[in-house]
């Protein structure tokens, strides 16, 4: 196993611990596709509950799942890390019973700041959003049971 791996391997149990104990993204029904170090891919039906008065995805739960994305892919170190800062451009309206995907990365990490990009997509690769957030590692692990990230060379 590669260090790489290791590392990817860690990332995916800090991630799943953290959305474990994600009341909101369990409620919403958001699931984790894939996970690594400093990226994840997750999605969530548009249900009937979350459509606006256009009777489309109303635009706080497409923030939210993009915002879910990048807490998770900021998180991989088990370093608890927080948004700090997010901002959003709605391309294309989620429509009802439409499955969304959110695709965090990690752009850039410098000390406790990270900044993350995130594509809200639909049926057939169309963007629905696009998301940028600023992160801030504050003190303690997101879970303690599992240690220290394995370490780069």
């Amino acid at each position: 196993m590669t260090i790489e791996d290791a590392r990817n391997n860690f990332a995916q149990k800090v991630i799943q611990s953290l959305h474990a104990k994600d009341e909101t993204a369990r409620s919403l029904g958001i699931s984790i596709d894939a996970a690594g170090m400093g990226w994840c891919k997750i999605n969530m039906v548009v249900r009937d509950d979350m459509v606006n008065g256009h009777s489309v995805a109303h635009g706080g739960f497409i923030f939210t799942l993009a915002d879910t994305a990048m807490a998770y892919a900021s998180n991989g170190e088990n370093n608890q890390t927080l948004a700090q800062h997010c901002q959003i451009t709605f391309i294309s309206p989620g429509k009802q019973g439409e499955t969304l995907v959110a695709a965090a990365r990690e752009v850039s990490r410098t000390n406790r700041n990270g900044l993350f990009d995130v594509e809200v997509r639909g049926k057939n690769e169309r963007l629905i959003a696009a998301f940028r957030g600023a992160t801030r590692t504050i003190k303690g692990q997101t879970d303690p049971d599992l240690g220290e990230a394995p370490k780069t060379i």
